[in-house]
């Protein structure tokens, strides 16, 4: 069979085990194997073993379960509760009321979880009681929640940051850092957005009652404060270059747990609960990472990669028409494969482009997590629609057309960052300056 033929079979098949139900792992890693036998038969599959071992002893990866731990404890201890209690007591006399909230209290929950889904779960389950017994409009208000959700992709530390720079052996720092500015402005293009709303239609966001006293702001401060100090101090080391990624997480992990348990109900129960759920979303996490290299190593030893990036060079593209092509194929895959499936399929043959467009990998890598954004909440398989939708138990079509306007606007950001590139890359090169 022709080595054409043999990739368009492959990626038929990748499409059709998704379609059928096959979780994402297998879906990837099946089609991979089969690959590599009609490359060299039971040869090929021979260098399985070292590309495992390879893949998996990667220290950068050991952030990661860390970073869920954290999560996990802060989430289950109730944590997560007062600090939307608290936001929402300061955002009292702001347009929107609790839909601000729900925006500030991902954007906080974010900067510690790392996870999209880990994101919009804990303050979906928090907000979405408040926001119904207040008779907020069920689209806005769970769009505004599984939009908000996404920023635990951008908002570092990032999983999906994690992934990317193993990949491409980028700094996590550099990218951690990139991505501040992009997560601040859309959380603010978001806020903006649902102010406009609510100041348009009143009814859809009915405002708070009681005055926004010292003695509120206060209060408030007190229950956000703990949050607040974890994040800045974990953050904080790493940006100073005083821990890595690892390291500071490590102690967060130490202080989540102090926190949890002098402000939180962190029992021993709460935390062997934390411990388990923990294994069990890193284990998936790192089996599509592993699944991924499978496929790597496949791709490379039919030299698809080098094919691939001669066809695109052989188009002539612009940078212009480079990124209108990444456009249309991360929608796509949005619409198909969940976050990390998008990094691991994507980035391994797209890396080499990069040096040919000038374009830098940290950069990069913030346009790929923006993209990957988009993806969370496109259907069909936007995974935070359905977390949503599981939650509010109302209708998915609700959820899918409260999140449009929020596309809008990371289509706004993603502008942004093509026509001022400084945006992702300013902080890192004063880091870097200094």
């Amino acid at each position: 069979m022709p080595a054409e033929y043999q990739i368009i079979l492959i990626f038929v098949l990748f499409l059709a085990l998704l379609g059928a139900g096959m979780t994402v792992p297998f879906a990837i890693m099946l089609p991979a194997m089969v690959y590599l036998y009609l490359q060299g038969g039971i040869g090929a599959l021979h260098g399985l073993g070292l590309t495992s071992w390879g893949s998996m002893d990667a220290y950068t990866l050991t952030a990661i379960p860390l970073f869920v731990f954290m999560a996990q404890l802060l989430q289950r201890s109730g944590l997560a509760m007062r600090v939307y209690g608290g936001l929402s007591q300061l955002v009292r006399g702001v347009p929107g009321g609790l839909l601000q909230t729900n925006i500030a209290g991902c954007a906080v929950f974010a900067a510690v979880s790392g996870s999209s889904i880990a994101t919009a779960a804990s303050i979906g389950q928090v907000a979405l009681p408040q926001l119904r017994a207040r008779n907020y409009d069920p689209r806005l208000a769970t769009g505004s929640l599984a939009a908000g959700g996404t920023l635990g992709v951008l908002v570092p530390p990032s999983i999906a940051m994690i992934v990317y720079a193993t990949f491409t052996e980028t700094s996590v720092v550099k990218l951690f850092m990139a991505g501040v500015v992009p997560g601040v402005i859309l959380t603010a293009l978001f806020m903006a957005y649902l102010a406009v709303a609510a100041i348009s239609k009143p009814e859809i966001a009915p405002r708070e009652r009681g005055a926004l006293t010292l003695a509120v702001v206060l209060r408030a401060l007190l229950e956000i404060g703990p949050f607040m100090l974890l994040i800045g101090g974990t953050m904080g080391a790493i940006y100073a270059g005083i821990a890595t990624p690892t390291e500071a997480a490590a102690v967060g992990c130490f202080v989540a747990v102090l926190i949890a348990f002098l402000f939180g109900e962190l029992n021993w129960k709460v935390f062997v609960d934390s411990l388990k759920t923990s294994a069990l979303t890193v284990a998936n996490i790192l089996f599509i990472t592993y699944a991924a290299f499978i496929f790597s190593y496949a791709m490379s030893v039919g030299g698809v990669g080098e094919e691939i990036t001669q066809f695109i060079i052989s188009l002539n593209l612009s940078k212009f028409g480079f990124f209108a092509a990444l456009l249309v194929l991360f929608t796509a895959l949005g619409a198909l494969v969940e976050s990390l499936g998008m990094i691991v399929i994507t980035v391994p043959l797209l890396y080499p482009l990069l040096g040919k467009y000038g374009i830098d990998p940290v950069w990069f890598g913030v346009i790929v997590v923006l993209f990957i954004e988009m993806g969370q909440i496109t259907p069909p398989i936007g995974i935070n629609l359905f977390v949503i939708q599981s939650i509010s138990r109302g209708k998915l079509s609700d959820v899918v057309m409260g999140t449009l306007p929020f596309h809008l606007l990371m289509f706004v950001l993603l502008l942004l960052l093509v026509i001022w590139p400084e945006l992702a890359l300013w902080l890192p090169g004063r880091a870097a300056g200094h």
